[in-house]
C-alpha cells in the first residue's frame, strides 16, 4: 500500500498531491527540489536530508550514487596515490632539515613538558615560498583572528586573496587530478562548480564561539585557532615553520614520525603557540599547499565526518574529517569543521 501522501497521482486513486516524504514513484533519479521535505537525489545522505525509505528504495538502483560511501576505499587509495605522484611542488630532501629530537608516548602528551630544547626546523629553503601556490597560501595566514568568539570580517583584498589561492592551486596537476576524479564520480559537473564549492566549504564563515562568523575550515585547519585556552586545528607545516621562526611556536616533542624517507612526511607533534598548548598536532611536512588542500578536500567530500583511508607512496595514511553541523550553505551542504591525520599505519 502506498503512503497517503503519494496515493494521489496514481490512476484511480484521487487528486494529484506532490510527493513530500517518500522516494516512491520514481524519485530516486530526480533533481534537487528545495520544496520537498525530504530528498532522493545522489547527495542527500551527504547533506543528511534523505527520505526515510531512501536506502531501501534507491540503494540498489544500477548506476545510482546514493551516499558518500559510493566512492570505494580502493578508488580513494588510487586517487590519493595519483595526487601524491603529481605533487611536483613539494620540498626535496635538501630543502628541509628537521631536528625531531625526542619521541614520547601518547600517555605523556598531557604533561606539557618540553622534551625538545631546540627548534623543529633547523633549515628550510625559503625559495619554496616564492612558488605561486606557496605565496598565495602564505598571503592567507594573516587574515584571521585566532581567538574564537571574535567575528572575522574580510576586506576586499582578503577576499581576493582567497580567490587567488584557489586560482593558483587549480593550475596544478594535483588539483587537476582531484577534479578529474570527482567529475568522473559525478560529484561536480564543471570545474567552476568545484571551485565554488571549495570556496564555500573551506572559506565560508560559521560560529564556534559567541560571535557570528568567527571561524572557517581553512582558518581552523591551516592557520590555527585558540579556544578556551588551548590550540585547536593548526595542522600545517608552513604555518608552524613561520611561527617558530618568529619565536611564537615552541616545539615540545612528537609521538609519531611517518615512514616516508622523502617529503612529504608526517609528524604528530606537541607544541605551544604563544603560550597556548597543543597536545597533538599532526601535519604533513614538506608538502605543497595544494597537496594538503587536495587530500583534505578529497576526504571531506568522499568520507564526510569519517575516517578516510589513503595510500601515499605505497604507505597507508588515514585522515579524519568532521562536518560543521550547526549551519549550512547552498542546498544544505555542510562546512568543514576540521580535517587532520589520525594514523600512518
Amino acid at each position: 500500500m502506498l503512503p497517503a501522501s503519494v496515493t494521489a497521482g496514481v490512476p484511480g486513486m484521487g487528486t494529484v498531491v506532490k510527493t513530500i516524504n517518500t522516494c516512491v514513484l520514481g524519485r530516486c533519479y530526480e533533481a534537487f527540489d528545495k520544496h520537498q521535505q525530504c530528498h532522493c537525489n545522489a547527495h542527500c545522505q551527504e547533506f543528511g536530508n534523505c527520505c526515510k525509505d531512501f536506502e531501501s528504495l534507491c540503494s540498489d538502483r544500477e548506476g545510482f550514487s546514493y551516499s558518500s560511501d559510493a566512492i570505494t576505499k580502493e578508488e580513494i587509495q588510487s586517487i590519493s596515490e595519483k595526487i601524491y605522484r603529481a605533487d611536483t611542488n613539494k620540498a626535496q630532501k635538501e630543502d628541509i632539515i628537521l631536528n625531531r629530537q625526542n619521541c614520547i608516548s601518547p600517555s605523556e602528551t598531557r604533561d606539557q613538558v618540553d622534551h625538545c630544547p631546540k627548534p623543529l626546523f633547523t633549515y628550510v629553503n625559503e625559495k619554496l615560498f616564492s612558488k605561486p601556490t606557496y605565496a598565495a597560501f602564505i598571503n592567507l595566514l594573516n587574515n584571521y583572528q585566532r581567538a574564537t568568539g571574535h567575528g572575522e570580517h574580510f576586506s576586499t583584498q582578503q577576499l581576493a586573496e582567497q580567490d587567488a589561492f584557489l586560482r593558483e592551486i587549480m593550475k596544478t596537476a594535483v588539483m587537476k587530478e582531484l577534479y578529474s576524479f570527482l567529475h568522473y564520480q559525478n560529484r561536480y559537473g564543471s570545474e567552476q562548480e568545484f571551485v565554488d564549492d571549495l570556496k564555500n566549504m573551506w572559506f565560508g564563515l560559521y560560529s564556534r564561539g559567541k560571535e557570528e562568523g568567527d571561524s572557517s575550515g581553512f582558518e581552523h585547519v591551516f592557520s590555527g585557532e585558540v579556544k578556551k585556552g588551548k590550540v585547536t586545528g593548526f595542522h600545517n607545516w608552513i604555518r608552524f615553520y613561520l611561527q617558530e621562526k618568529e619565536g611564537l611556536v615552541d616545539y615540545y616533542s612528537h609521538i609519531l614520525d611517518g615512514p616516508w624517507d622523502s617529503y612529504p612526511d608526517v609528524l604528530a607533534m606537541q607544541f605551544t603557540w604563544d603560550g597556548y598548548y597543543k597536545e597533538v598536532g599532526s601535519a604533513f611536512i614538506g608538502s605543497s599547499p595544494e597537496f594538503e588542500f587536495a587530500l583534505y578536500s578529497l576526504c571531506f567530500i568522499a568520507r564526510p565526518g569519517k575516517v578516510c583511508q589513503l595510500s601515499l607512496g605505497g604507505y597507508p595514511l588515514a585522515i579524519r574529517t568532521y562536518t560543521w553541523d550547526s549551519s549550512t550553505y547552498g542546498n544544505g551542504k555542510k562546512y568543514i569543521a576540521t580535517a587532520y591525520i589520525v594514523s600512518s599505519t
